[in-house]
């Protein structure tokens, strides 16, 4: 009885690596197994034409490493735990209406298309014209590195030779561009000298000068290892390349429990957290991420391509199918202040309410008939007020959830970015593997981000109750990926034999998201530290966020007028102003140990004391009327004008690193907005 079985299973794993046919015939659910999973995918990528998911492996070429012999993304065994990936393929190819691809679709552009739209995002436009340089694009330019430099030189040569082959009007040289002027280098948020670089021409393969060491060498398992953002993603990887070293941290993302502990390094400037930044300053992230971005994908030797996003059809609903900007459009008018969808909300709260110990979350199906009439309920009553949720299966709730998502006019990855989501598993090293998604985090639109954000917590929390529900974090990756890159049950069209193994790299995508969300969700130093530059070469004030604060802001530091006002100017006492009305500013000493947390202890232990008083007396010098004493945990200090509109700062950053970094901004205390 053995050898039938041994039999059997021989020829299962041949079937499973044996070419795939296409057209092949559909697999029923019953019949999907380890050995099937390839043929069910194949299946799904029979459909012709563009897809908006199309997932495109991008071409390798040197210097990219494959990845170490014998080292899958995965562990051998979970490589084939994909069971719960294909049946959830399989659930949505049965339960929605795969549609007809139409021409309105993404699809990829044409040569010099893709590099004048690259252009055109970065902020760049102006390059591909004969007319001189402007002041944006000076200031712009002069904040990049070196390896940031040969990716934007290699966009305008390509676009430059596509243009002359197309007979169009006279392309600057990209040596005109770079030539006139001088970059000063750009210092790391953090204090690290970046890399400096003068005059370049269209031959920017030349070796960058070496950048900061990326981190330490990969430490025992279990321990932390350092995540520097101190300095350029694409200048790390390239002085990895100029000493012919393994990556640091190079170890692939092998199983369940194997995953590495990173650790941001903090620098003397602390840490920025996206929401940190006003949102003055983070428009200025997106266009300098893509250009690393870039330049990273460059110096790894991979194509990065993006999808041209079509226009998607007015959707005749109000909330599944609606986009997620119209969806907050009409959020505001009952919550002024939501970042989120509602429903989005009401899907997750009522998910993480009743679900979260329930075995088999997310995985085990709702009804078909219950869910469709849920749907149409929502519809009718969500905002009316009419719609119970106590009557909500969970199960029925999980199919919500994953619906509301699939049905979205544009992938909640976006159909432009969808493409580089799915390429990121071919990065052979897992550092860089989350530099990749952390730029790709910080390109996405902010309704997008802040939707995909509230989902990863609450996928993070489903991953925590694993032994109530038996969901672990391969588990919840490998459902949830589909409804994230099959869009609205869409098929991708796939290259022959891949199938399975960017199944597999989708669900990484999502597995390296949830576990490594609080990572993701900040913005690098060294790209604060090129907003900063961007401030300054303005020579524009930015206005400040909150337009009260202009009546009574003042100068924080009393001395300024007589020291100057210049970066080497060194100050003794520190002036703190208040968001509201107070008698005096909060003097604080500023030596090289105080911190920002200092300052708010100092702060909090003040308003209480002047909050004590006689029952029934408010105290004329309190810092607070005495219904508004506050803890530290509802105060915030915010770093306000100078070389930024207006910044969030860390406990842990140090004042006077601070007044160094920008010595003509004001230092203000604030409640926080929660």
């Amino acid at each position: 009885m053995a050898e039938p079985a041994l039999l059997l299973a021989a020829q299962m794993e041949q079937l499973a690596r044996a070419p795939l046919a296409s057209p092949c015939p559909r697999i029923p659910r019953a019949r999907i197994a380890r050995g099937h999973c390839a043929q069910c995918w194949a299946h799904l990528g029979c459909s012709s034409g563009p897809s908006l998911g199309r997932m495109n492996q991008l071409p390798q070429k040197s210097p990219l490493r494959p990845r170490p012999a014998g080292c899958s993304p995965l562990s051998s065994a979970e490589s084939l735990s994909m069971d719960g990936f294909w049946v959830e393929v399989e659930r949505i190819q049965q339960r929605d209406e795969l549609r007809e691809e139409d021409s309105s679709d993404g699809h990829l552009p044409e040569e010099g298309e893709a590099e004048s739209q690259w252009l055109q995002d970065t902020g760049l436009s102006g390059l591909l014209g004969g007319l001189d340089l402007d002041s944006d694009h000076r200031e712009l330019l002069s904040t990049l590195t070196q390896t940031q430099v040969a990716a934007v030189c290699r966009r305008l040569d390509i676009y430059t030779r596509s243009a002359r082959r197309r007979h169009k009007a006279p392309i600057r040289d990209v040596r005109d561009i770079f030539g006139v002027f001088n970059s000063g280098g750009v210092s790391s948020e953090n204090g690290d000298s970046g890399v400096k670089w003068t005059q370049l021409s269209c031959g920017a393969s030349k070796s960058p000068p070496a950048a900061a060491e990326p981190g330490r060498p990969q430490e025992q398992a279990g321990q932390e290892e350092a995540f520097d953002m101190d300095s350029a993603y694409s200048e790390q990887a390239a002085a990895l390349l100029r000493r012919a070293k393994p990556a640091l941290g190079g170890t692939p993302a092998c199983g369940k429990g194997s995953l590495p502990k990173f650790q941001i390094h903090k620098g003397r400037l602390g840490v920025t957290r996206i929401g940190d930044l006003s949102l003055q300053d983070m428009k200025k992230v997106p266009p300098l991420a893509l250009i690393e971005l870039t330049a990273l994908c460059d110096v790894l030797g991979l194509d990065l391509k993006r999808s041209k996003a079509g226009k998607g059809k007015a959707a005749e609903t109000r909330l599944f199918g609606v986009p997620l900007d119209s969806l907050l459009e009409a959020d505001h008018k009952v919550r002024p202040s939501a970042q989120v969808p509602l429903v989005l909300q009401a899907l997750l709260s009522c998910l993480e309410k009743r679900g979260l110990d329930t075995e088999g979350i997310l995985r085990v199906p709702g009804s078909q008939a219950r869910v469709k009439g849920l749907e149409q309920r929502l519809e009718r009553d969500f905002y009316t007020g009419l719609f119970s949720w106590d009557e909500v299966h969970h199960n029925d709730a999980s199919d919500l959830l994953k619906r509301f998502i699939r049905k979205l006019p544009a992938p909640l990855l976006t159909a432009e970015y969808l493409p580089a989501f799915a390429v990121v598993p071919n990065i052979p090293d897992l550092k860089q593997r989350l530099q990749a998604l952390h730029l790709l985090i910080l390109l996405l639109p902010e309704p997008n981000r802040n939707a995909l954000k509230a989902l990863l917590e609450f996928l993070r929390k489903v991953v925590a109750r694993e032994q109530h529900n038996k969901m672990t974090l391969w588990n919840v990756s490998t459902v949830m990926a589909p409804n994230l890159f099959l869009h609205q049950g869409r098929s991708p069209k796939l290259p022959k034999g891949q199938e399975k193994r960017l199944a597999e790299g989708a669900a990484e995508v999502v597995q390296l998201m949830v576990h490594y969300q609080d990572l993701l969700w900040t913005v690098a130093s060294f790209l604060v530290a090129q907003v900063r530059k961007l401030n300054d070469s303005s020579s524009r004030r930015p206005q400040l966020c909150d337009g009260g604060l202009k009546t009574w802001l003042r100068r924080i530091h009393a001395d300024r007028d007589k020291t100057g006002d210049g970066p080497e100017a060194t100050l003794k006492v520190a002036k703190i102003q208040v968001a509201w009305p107070t008698n005096d500013a909060l003097k604080v000493p500023l030596t090289p140990s105080t911190r920002v947390a200092h300052v708010l202890r100092q702060f909090t232990e003040r308003s209480s004391l002047g909050s004590k008083g006689q029952e029934g007396s408010e105290d004329p010098d309190s810092l607070l009327p005495r219904h508004r004493s506050m803890e530290s945990a509802n105060i915030l200090l915010y770093e306000v004008g100078g070389n930024i509109s207006e910044h969030r700062l860390d406990p842990d950053a140090y004042l006077l690193d601070l007044y160094r970094a920008n010595p003509h901004g004001e230092w203000v205390i604030k409640q926080s907005p929660t």
